[in-house]
């Protein structure tokens, strides 16, 4: 079953612990860092568009793109409600397209976990290159090889609520790095009864070694490995990972040179 069918309905009741403000402070600061306060941004995998509309309120111009038409159902009801003006795409970002470039790329909650295929990566990566502005920043985040080895592993993680429950079993395969999500879920219908739902989730390990060289190979300048929500460098026990990294192959016409000149 593909993945966010069934669960996309209770996504945000299950990830309410999630701190995604903080979070998205965090992104904000890097970007401000790289110059990016504000135009066309776009978020890969932006799911029910927490992230997105926080972004959309801190000034930047949103483009979310994500391959489950449930999850972004969710996202233009919180875009209705916000009347923020958000472009949501329903595209897989293994063969996403734009109209044209934007400043920056991110994509955070181990989306680009997601991406099980070295070939697929790099193709992410050379489509976020292409649809960069020159000298534009991709910001992402990974889960670590270190979370899935020893955190994740065979563990089991469950949790109930009165409006439904799951049960999320963990199976690694240090070979292929792949983690085998097997998720059960318990939601509560109309009546009071509970119907059961099952989907499986897959996510592959990527060392920090490799996805340099995936983004170098794609046409992109690696910036920097930062520790999630610090800007010091990783640990052998870091669990997550944020990725900086910048187009580097694009030369600015003389018309975007002109009006820099300007500002």
């Amino acid at each position: 079953m593909d993945a966010y069918t069934s669960f996309a309905a209770v996504y945000d009741l299950f990830m309410d612990n999630i701190p995604y403000e903080a979070w998205s402070r965090y992104i904000i600061g890097l970007l401000r860092q790289q110059g990016i306060r504000d135009g066309l941004v776009l978020e890969l995998g932006c799911g029910t568009g927490s992230m997105t509309e926080l972004l959309a309120a801190a000034g930047y111009d949103m483009i979310g793109v994500d391959s489950s038409e449930e999850m972004l159902e969710l996202a233009v009801e919180k875009r209705a409600q916000s009347g923020r003006d958000i472009l949501y795409l329903l595209q897989d970002m293994r063969e996403f397209e734009l109209y044209g470039t934007v400043r920056a790329v991110i994509s955070v909650c181990d989306s680009i976990n997601y991406i099980t295929e070295e070939e697929d990566l790099l193709q992410v990566f050379r489509l976020v290159n292409n649809y960069l502005d020159p000298g534009g920043i991709f910001l992402f985040d990974l889960n670590t090889c270190y979370k899935y080895e020893v955190l994740l592993g065979e563990c089991t993680i469950a949790e109930n609520r009165e409006d439904g429950s799951f049960i999320w079993e963990n199976d690694y395969d240090p070979e292929t790095q792949i983690n085998t999500y097997d998720l059960t879920l318990f939601l509560r219908e109309k009546e009071g009864l509970y119907r059961k739902y099952q989907e499986t989730h897959f996510q592959r390990a990527y060392s920090l070694e490799r996805i340099g060289e995936l983004l170098r190979e794609a046409g992109m300048e690696p910036l920097g490995f930062y520790e999630a929500f610090t800007e010091q460098e990783p640990g052998k026990e870091s669990e997550r990972v944020y990725v900086l990294a910048r187009e580097k192959g694009k030369k600015a016409s003389k018309e975007m040179k002109k009006g820099e000149a300007k500002c």
